[in-house]
């Protein structure tokens, strides 16, 4: 048998303290966050590169009828653009319903859920995907997030929403003044994003994005997809006590919001509560407009962030 020197026992010593003395140098690892991020309605899919730099994961959802492949950018969209041919090309987003958005989002929480803790995030209209997903994977989701986003309680849907007293105070009417096409002939509604009209932008501006700067709103516009499913705002997308509701939740109201003005989120919220009164909403509130701004934004990821540490 070989037996250790004393010299080679004090070395042994001494590499495992470096070792440990290293190790205690670097950070704590722990598991990472993936983010799953639903876009409202027109929006594209995206991560965050501020929630990734601070150690989470974030991955946009691209969901059915939008993206790059879909066909929504066309030739008769760019400048000058087609009025007439863009009144009546049919639209990929023609027959998409909410069960597709859903569909969509649940594979993506599938993928990450394999590697780790999941956050679903939804703004908007894409609060609607996340209480139908919410229903679908429950036991793979550990939050929901809900900025200024519609969580149908006990109205079915986002329209029989904006029809309540609390949605009185809703300029989603002014952006009308954009749109292209008839719903009926191209299968969905249409925008007109790239509008150099100076009274339809000054509508638009104050609807979505208040509080925005100049070069923030036309950032927003370009990144802006014009095509919109007419059936997901009509869908049922009421999430259930027993699922949905088993799942802890964040609501990030917008103070400033006027397309879902804040009485709405606040009844939208208190129906909740009192479907699961042992899981109520944690509520925070950011003083920005239905679309965050740049600081906006900011404070909201400083809440993911810690919601993520938890």
């Amino acid at each position: 048998m070989t037996t250790m020197t004393r010299r080679g026992l004090l070395g042994a010593a001494a590499g495992t303290a470096a070792v440990l003395a290293s190790r205690a140098d670097r950070p704590h690892r722990r598991e990472v966050t993936t983010f799953v991020l639903v876009t409202g309605a027109n929006g594209s899919a995206s991560g965050d590169a501020e929630l990734s730099l601070r150690g989470h994961r974030a991955v946009g959802v691209e969901l059915p009828g939008h993206g790059a492949a879909a066909g929504q950018f066309r030739r008769s969209y760019q400048a000058p653009q087609n009025l007439a041919a863009l009144a009546t090309e049919p639209s990929p987003m023609a027959g998409i319903t909410l069960d597709d958005y859903v569909t969509a989002t649940v594979a993506v929480v599938r993928r990450a859920a394999r590697l780790g803790p999941v956050v679903l995030w939804g703004g908007s209209m894409g609060g609607a995907t996340v209480s139908r997903v919410a229903n679908e994977v429950p036991r793979l989701i550990n939050r929901l997030v809900y900025s200024s986003a519609f969580c149908c309680v006990d109205l079915p849907t986002m329209g029989d929403y904006l029809q309540t007293p609390e949605a009185a105070g809703s300029l989603i009417l002014e952006l009308g003044g954009a749109s292209l096409a008839d719903p009926a002939v191209i299968g969905a509604s249409r925008t007109n994003f790239r509008t150099n009209d100076a009274a339809v932008l000054a509508k638009m501006k104050e609807a979505l994005c208040a509080d925005a700067t100049e070069a923030e709103f036309m950032a927003m516009l370009n990144a802006s997809q014009p095509d919109e499913s007419i059936q997901v705002p009509l869908a049922d997308a009421r999430g259930h006590k027993d699922t949905w509701g088993s799942i802890p939740r964040t609501y990030i109201r917008h103070t400033r919001d006027r397309m879902i003005p804040l009485p709405l989120q606040d009844r939208m919220i208190a129906e909740a509560d009192r479907l699961t009164p042992r899981n109520k909403f944690d509520v925070r509130s950011v003083a920005t407009s239905h679309a965050a701004d740049g600081a906006g934004w900011a404070a909201s990821v400083d809440i993911l962030d810690e919601l993520a540490r938890r």
